[in-house]
């Protein structure tokens, strides 16, 4: 069943169930969130001051989970402001994974070879407390505009080595069906485009954006995957779920991305009812972030042993399908990592000694023979694959003896991220 409205919220309880209700009505300034949440005096001045940094917006279905008695509510946390967010600490960046160095053109960020970051909004239904783009996202209220969509097509066109592309903003499900699928279409029209991504909030946030119209658009567009972002199991309700299902029934896989943020989700007990919450509706955990080191969320971020210890407690203790990737995005734009447990005790020539998620002790014994398939298979061969990077490529005969990163590479690295 829908999630009904409070009644102390908006008068028109007809239109809950409509999206273009919901955005229309977000709770934007203190004023407004008093009639959901009591806020003390101070609370009210704190909210104001942290609006200079950074706008609120709260969707009516939203507000509508947050505890009122609770002043940790998980809910609240990620979507009312607090005074923390004046805080600069060090370490802390405007962008501190480079995105607007890796940007080509207006909107399109190309930072990874064969994937392009599709920038199409500045809006969002809600404002996340969190968000990593708030220097850019909800600063104006608008769109791509149609010369940057066809510069950032152009581009995509131009560089065949893209075959995978996130569209994402702000987030593209607060443009309407029309403008959406003059994105996904433009998209597919590119023959080296294999995949299609979304990155959305709106099942978390805005279940109701999710109709059977929309799916069905979507899906005249195959392949499609969509990711969304719920951090704790408060937000998988009813209505959250039945978005999800709209969605799977479509033949879109969805995929969540979680951020590690202190006192939201920061504890294995809530990451694991997390994990099971999302497969039960269909959604693979995909990712558990570490909070990006942005400006103002130094409240937010916990220690990268947080994240290890969360990975630890769910490998074995749960299904292998509901145990997400713990990565951490690194600043300077140097990209993603994968974090996880050591279980590798001690090695020797023939032999591993491992670790189980129980604390067994288990001895594995190797197959020590060198050869190998790899170089046997035609892309092996082929001239455009025979470049290999990284330790792996120092194991073959004849390879190098030493790696030497690129000297210009090394250069922009090692300047602060918004030099």
């Amino acid at each position: 069943m829908p999630t009904a409205a409070p009644k102390n919220l908006f008068k028109d309880q007809k239109s809950w169930n409509s999206w273009q209700w919901q955005m229309a009505n977000a709770i934007t300034d203190s004023e407004q969130l008093q009639s959901v949440i009591p806020l003390s005096r101070q609370e009210k001045i704190s909210i104001d001051a942290s609006l200079r940094h950074f706008r609120m917006a709260i969707t009516p279905y939203y507000a509508s989970l947050i505890d009122p008695a609770d002043p940790f509510c998980p809910i609240r946390l990620q979507a009312v402001p607090q005074s923390a967010e004046g805080v600069v600490a060090p370490g802390e960046y405007e962008d501190p994974l480079q995105e607007d160095q890796y940007m080509p053109v207006p909107g399109l960020v190309h930072r990874y070879p064969d994937r392009a970051l599709f920038l199409v909004t500045q809006v969002c239904f809600i404002y996340c407390r969190h968000c990593t783009r708030r220097r850019r996202v909800g600063e104006k209220d608008s769109n791509s505009s149609q010369t940057s969509f066809q510069k950032a097509v152009g581009y995509i066109k131009a560089n065949p080595v893209i075959r995978d592309v996130l569209v994402s903003g702000g987030d593209p499900l607060v443009l309407s069906d029309e403008k959406l699928e003059t994105i996904l279409s433009g998209l597919r029209e590119i023959e080296h485009v294999e995949i299609i991504r979304i990155g959305t909030r709106a099942p978390v946030v805005m279940p109701m954006r999710i109709t059977t119209k929309l799916a069905k658009m979507i899906q005249k567009y195959h392949p499609v995957y969509l990711n969304t972002h719920f951090n704790h199991p408060r937000e998988i309700t009813a209505l959250a779920g039945e978005a999800c299902a709209k969605l799977a029934n479509h033949g879109i896989p969805l995929g969540n991305q979680a951020v590690l943020l202190r006192y939201v989700n920061d504890c294995s007990h809530v990451m694991k009812k997390l994990s099971q919450e999302l497969l039960r509706i269909r959604v693979r955990p995909y990712y558990i972030s570490q909070c990006d080191p942005v400006q103002g969320l130094s409240h937010f971020r916990t220690p990268v042993s947080r994240g290890i210890e969360i990975i630890e407690a769910l490998l074995g203790h749960t299904s292998g399908m509901a145990v997400p990737t713990f990565v951490v995005d690194l600043p300077g734009g140097c990209g993603k990592v994968p974090i996880m447990p050591n279980y590798t005790v001690s090695q020797s020539p023939g032999q591993v000694v491992f670790r189980n998620f129980e604390g067994c002790f288990s001895r594995y014994t190797e197959n020590i023979n060198p050869d190998s398939g790899c170089g046997r298979h035609s892309a092996c061969q082929d001239p455009r694959y025979r470049i290999q990077v990284g330790p792996s490529s120092m194991l073959d005969t004849g390879g190098p003896v030493n790696i030497i990163p690129d000297i210009e590479r090394i250069k922009w690295v090692n300047k602060k991220p918004n030099d």
